[in-house]
């Protein structure tokens, strides 16, 4: 097989600084498949603004001709796509992954979140399946070590039989679709069997233009009896780590908030005989990086190569995704909701557009 056929959909421009704006993702999805010598060849792109698709198309080989401002006039013009990388707002996941799958792009390599309403997820992940387009989404702190350490901690049974796995973070669906994710991917890649959750949502919050709420509580039970625990904005004192594993025989902490951890390795654990904790080398490496993406895309094109879906495939991103989404059914319903989830839509922005919930805006700065 020779080099892959990569295409992007929403190259942006690199921001002066990070923001709920803009990460610059295409960038950082460009640099790792150039790490990838031989095996993969960025061949077309397309962005809204037809500055930023010639910068990007210049920045990394790409014809002027195959630059685009109109994603479906790519696909339609362009000789079928091995891989298509999808770097934009989560509202527009959907359209574009499906006018993918439609042209029978071999595989879509989509940024979180991986749509704006559990119905367009559902959608996505059936029309990709239909078409046989392998649909990824960039859950790529999987790949680092001090996820797979605690992963390797759990299964080896250190902390005996897993019955918890928690998390913290500042809401449940933007940033919050890492942190369900892993804490799937800690528990095996289980489904859930329900979920409860509240949420409270005072101050208008928008990520990539996406509600998100302040604060959360989100309790879940797993097929195999694992429970789940989630707390989100001011709650964070309540799990009191980024990732958290608790087991019949000791406790597991990715990134602790205790104070005497701050220079300490990210992931440490403690088993119920044990005075101190113990800290594991993860060689440098941190909750977020170095490398991540580029590992998680270098496994996705390993994976293509052999004909199978990487670890990051739709299936294992639709479990965290109905676990969100069911959350914030549970808050608007107030009550339980049993999996699996029947919803459509997105229930945080129902509740908004209902006037439920009543977010005060920012004054302009």
């Amino acid at each position: 097989m020779g080099a892959l056929r990569v295409a992007f959909i929403g190259t942006g421009k690199k921001p002066e600084k990070a923001s709920a704006m803009g990460y610059g993702m295409a960038q950082m999805h460009a640099m790792a498949y150039q790490a990838l010598k031989g095996e993969v060849e960025i061949v077309a792109c397309a962005d809204i603004v037809r500055e930023n698709a010639l910068a990007f198309a210049e920045m990394y080989g790409v014809p002027a001709k195959s630059a685009y401002t109109d994603y479906r006039e790519m696909l339609a013009k362009e000789p079928k796509f091995d891989i298509v990388s999808i770097c934009t707002w989560p509202h527009l996941h959907a359209p574009m992954t499906i006018a993918c799958a439609e042209a029978k792009a071999g595989a879509v390599y989509c940024e979180k979140p991986m749509a704006y309403s559990f119905g367009d997820a559902k959608k996505m992940h059936q029309t990709c399946v239909m078409n046989g387009t392998k649909l990824h989404f960039n859950h790529q702190r999987r790949f680092g070590k001090p996820y797979r350490m605690a992963r390797k901690l759990i299964d080896d049974g250190v902390i005996g039989k897993l019955e918890r796995v928690e998390f913290t973070c500042g809401d449940i669906y933007d940033y919050g679709t890492h942190s369900v994710d892993l804490s799937n991917y800690l528990n095996g890649e289980q489904s859930a069997k329900w979920v409860i959750a509240q949420i409270d949502y005072r101050e208008e919050k928008l990520i990539f233009g996406a509600h998100c709420e302040n604060q959360a509580l989100v309790q879940w039970e797993y097929q195999n009896g694992v429970l789940g625990l989630g707390s989100t904005g001011a709650g964070a004192k309540h799990v009191a780590a980024h990732n958290k594993a608790i087991g019949s025989n000791g406790v597991i902490e990715l990134g602790s908030h205790d104070p005497a951890a701050k220079e300490k390795p990210v992931l440490r654990y403690r088993t119920w005989g044990m005075k101190d904790w113990e800290y594991v080398d993860t060689q440098g490496e941190h909750l977020h990086g170095p490398g991540y993406i580029d590992r998680a895309i270098a496994d996705l094109v390993a994976c293509l190569k052999r004909g199978e879906s990487s670890e990051l495939g739709s299936a294992q991103a639709l479990r965290a995704t109905e676990i969100i989404f069911a959350a914030y059914h549970s808050s608007r319903i107030h009550g339980r909701v049993d999996l699996p989830l029947v919803i459509e839509g997105h229930p945080l922005v129902a509740m908004v557009e209902e006037g439920l919930l009543k977010p005060h805006k920012k004054p302009a700065s």
